[in-house]
């Protein structure tokens, strides 16, 4: 994998789905997959896609009592649920590799 993209809002909130108390943001394969899956949800209108380097991988990082996971979504899914869970430290080692 080369390459992960988030959704970020134009004041630079990232795009997360609240999962019982934590968030999950979801990550894709590329840049039109992701515009894929915006088009097909309309929560994420506001969005757009960013090529994620690890400084902003860093952002993402959870806080002190904070859960923040990861769903790589499937590959041409524009159902968000079908995907793979990832935690922080993965997805860091993903954006490093193909930095």
């Amino acid at each position: 994998m080369s390459s992960l993209y988030a959704m970020q809002r134009a004041n630079g909130d990232w795009f997360a789905v609240d999962d019982h108390g934590g968030f999950r943001v979801p990550l894709f394969n590329d840049n039109r997959e992701a515009m894929r899956a915006r088009a097909y949800n309309t929560e994420m209108l506001v969005f757009k896609p960013i090529l994620l380097n690890e400084s902003e991988v860093k952002t993402l990082a959870p806080g002190p009592g904070e859960r923040v996971e990861f769903w790589l979504v499937d590959k041409g899914s524009t159902n968000m649920k079908r995907g793979r869970l990832m935690d922080h430290a993965q997805v860091a080692l993903l954006v490093g590799n193909s930095n």
